[in-house]
């Protein structure tokens, strides 16, 4: 079984994710992927990395979507964030929202990523080609 959230340093399957939220109630099946991009503030990104204070972030990923499912009415909620190096491309964060039509999952989605950049203790740091590394934060951070 899948956990509805969890932290891990491997790459994240989205694949997996998408497939254990399909369910004969739900009509729609949002998935979204916070993927490490090239650039940030017109610098040229190289890698990301998060860490965490797991104990904290896991508590408080497990609130944020509880909030989500009684909020949206949402049958399925699952939220995997990945910490360690993260390089380009590949995903940080995944979030899949199931429910029975996809205006609910589409707000779920969104008020999930702005609730876990305000409430979750994980901190991204980028690495630039030509600078020294820099911290994120708040909206910035995923």
């Amino acid at each position: 079984m899948i956990p509805t959230v969890h932290i891990q340093t491997a790459p994240l399957d989205t694949e997996t994710l998408r497939k254990a939220a399909k369910n004969p109630r739900s009509g729609a099946v949002i998935v979204f992927e916070g993927c490490a991009r090239d650039s940030s503030m017109g610098k040229r990104v190289t890698e990301l990395s998060y860490s965490a204070f797991e104990p904290m972030a896991l508590a408080q990923l497990e609130d944020i979507r509880n909030e989500a499912v009684e909020k949206y009415s949402l049958d399925v909620c699952i939220i995997h964030h990945r910490l360690g190096v993260v390089p380009l491309t590949e995903a940080a964060v995944v979030i899949v929202c199931a429910s029975a039509h996809r205006s609910e999952s589409l707000k779920a989605t969104e008020w999930l990523l702005h609730e876990l950049k305000e409430r979750v203790p994980i901190w991204k740091q980028e690495f630039f080609l030509d600078a020294q590394p820099s911290w994120v934060e708040g909206e910035n951070r995923l």
